[in-house]
């Protein structure tokens, strides 16, 4: 969710009157100068690549009167071949003090944010082994969470500490060690964390046990029973209540549980009532919740929100809309809450189907985007969903192509939230199908269930199941920044047309209305006629379909 955010902030009240600036600014950017810090954290290494992660065991202390984090984390791995040297990632000022194996000290060189292990045991293919690796010290705090990551060191209105991580893009090496790479994900994850003992944490997973501790602190161990990104662990800790219910899901019963702050308990009790509509909604369009075993947690936090997996937070000051506005200018996007709606879409996109590379990251965000649209659809009917959608397009300023570039941990374009969703929804009228469509988005997570992938894969599946070739349909959206241009003119009494401003060959079919009947065409680059066309006649385009059309004169 973080560069929707970066994006909007500006977009009231001077949206409309910059967008058209601030795309051609964008569009004379120079391409990015990467070091070799950005190669170490976007590429597979080799240090990376012959081993697998199967299990994490973090185990830290949490110190508000310092704002320290101190602890360790056991890094369980399968040997995929001979290797000697593991890469692990922490950034500073956290500061790895000692890797252990099998009760010895390993020598560890540092570079930058990336520490080279080099392990003293024969590493055997086959073999699952662990480290003990030690750190500690002020984790980077985040100036503008979640935007900005890091940790956030905050007070509540009854001036108890008020604490939580977001680290999307940044990494989840900015407070603790980890193979900060999102194509390899661990099996499962224990998650303990030692607070104050008036305080509460909430992380991923259920809750297995609290410790409590002769100093005066609590130690609460979190399992996570499914793989997990790194991104997605987090920590948050407050004076929480909780309170809940159990949503009968198409896997049975789903454990909903909720953590706010202590005074905002009655408003919770409101305004959460946006999740099992979620669910309902989701479910139906992208198949089951993916974590069932793990459960469903909402969580409040200092900042507006995040996708951490089953464990949503929340900062959205219980209200509807994106901070009480509509960010579709419609009137639907106050229907509902948006923070809600699309952090819990991400359980979908983002946790359950992973990007391997942060250059896909529009997998997460753009089908996450369209999940607001659905979400009308289901509740409100086709006609709100599509005009959610169509509304977004204000948003878009077409800079950069919404894919990255690759192994330097560069993300596309902002853009990859409503024109990718604009994307989908075009899409979705190409496949003139809503029972096919779903069909598609279910398909999507059952087949990639729990998986990282490609942009390729994505293609080709949306490509295979259907039935329709689009290389040039996510040429044309994915990797250009252009709008396609359906021109046309009327002579005598036929109507000429084509695409403009596509990539070449590009032939998506469309469709249009001629004196308000509805037809398709099926345009080129090349010019194409209907005959027997009366003077005068009216031609539009159908508003579904992310493209412009403009009247040429004869």
């Amino acid at each position: 969710m973080k560069q929707l955010f970066r994006q909007n902030k500006a977009i009231f009240p001077l949206a409309l009157a910059l967008l058209s600036l601030g795309a051609a600014e964008a569009q004379a950017q120079q391409t990015p100068t990467f070091s070799r810090q950005d190669t170490l954290r976007g590429t597979i290494t080799p240090e990376r690549a012959w081993w697998d992660l199967s299990y994490y065991h973090l185990n830290i202390k949490v110190n508000p009167t310092d704002s320290t984090i101190y602890g360790v984390n056991t890094i369980q791995y399968k040997v995929l071949e001979p290797h000697q040297v593991m890469q692990i990632d922490l950034q500073p000022p956290m500061r790895m003090e000692k890797v252990m194996q099998n009760g010895k000290q390993l020598e560890v060189k540092q570079e930058g944010n990336a520490y080279f292990v080099q392990l003293a045991e024969q590493q055997k293919p086959g073999a699952v082994n662990k480290v003990d690796v030690h750190y500690g010290g002020k984790p980077q705090v985040s100036v503008n969470p979640p935007w900005s990551g890091g940790i956030t060191w905050r007070r509540d209105n009854n001036g108890k500490p008020f604490i939580a991580s977001s680290n999307q893009g940044d990494g989840a090496s900015l407070w603790w060690p980890c193979k900060d790479h999102m194509y390899d994900e661990p099996d499962s994850m224990l998650i303990s964390v030692s607070v104050p003992k008036e305080l509460t944490d909430v992380s991923n997973g259920r809750l297995r046990k609290i410790d409590e501790n002769p100093d005066g602190t609590r130690t609460f161990h979190w399992f996570v029973s499914n793989p997990i990104n790194n991104y997605g662990v987090n920590i948050n800790i407050g004076d929480y209540v909780h309170f809940g219910e159990k949503y009968k899901g198409e896997k049975g019963l789903l454990d909903c549980d909720y953590y706010v702050l202590r005074d905002n308990l009655e408003k919770a009790k409101k305004q959460f009532k946006d999740v099992p509509r979620t669910m309902q909604a989701l479910e139906h369009w992208f198949g089951p919740y993916p974590f069932y075993e793990d459960s469903y947690k909402l969580v409040e936090v200092p900042y507006l929100g995040m996708e951490h997996q089953s464990s949503v937070t929340y900062g959205n000051g219980y209200q509807n809309g994106y901070r009480g506005k509509d960010l579709s200018g419609t009137g639907w996007g106050l229907k509902f809450d948006f923070i809600i709606i699309h952090e819990t879409g991400h359980e979908w996109f983002a946790n359950n189907i992973t990007y391997k590379d942060v250059a896909d990251m529009w997998i997460h965000e753009s089908f996450t985007a369209y999940s607001e649209s659905l979400f009308l659809d289901y509740h409100y009917g086709t006609k709100a969903g599509n005009e959610y959608t169509i509304g977004k397009r204000a948003t878009i300023k077409n800079d950069r192509p919404m894919i990255g570039l690759y192994d330097v941990n560069y993300a596309g374009s902002g853009d990859m939230y409503n024109k990718g969703a604009n994307m989908l929804h075009t899409l979705r009228q190409l496949v003139n199908d809503d029972d096919k469509f779903r069909s598609i988005l279910r398909g999507l997570n059952k087949d990639f269930y729990h998986q990282t992938v490609t942009t390729q894969q994505i293609e080709g599946y949306l490509a295979k199941h259907s039935g329709k070739d689009l290389s040039l349909f996510f040429d044309q959206y994915l990797r250009d920044t252009r709008i396609p241009e359906l021109e046309y003119r009327q002579e005598k009494n036929k109507l000429v047309y084509r695409w403009n401003n596509v990539v070449e060959g590009f032939d998506m079919p469309v469709k249009v209305y001629l004196n308000g009947k509805e037809q398709w065409l099926n345009p080129s680059t090349e010019w194409k006629e209907i005959k027997k066309v009366k003077a005068g006649s009216t031609f539009t385009v159908d508003p579904n379909f992310y493209v412009t059309a403009s009247s040429q004169t004869t």
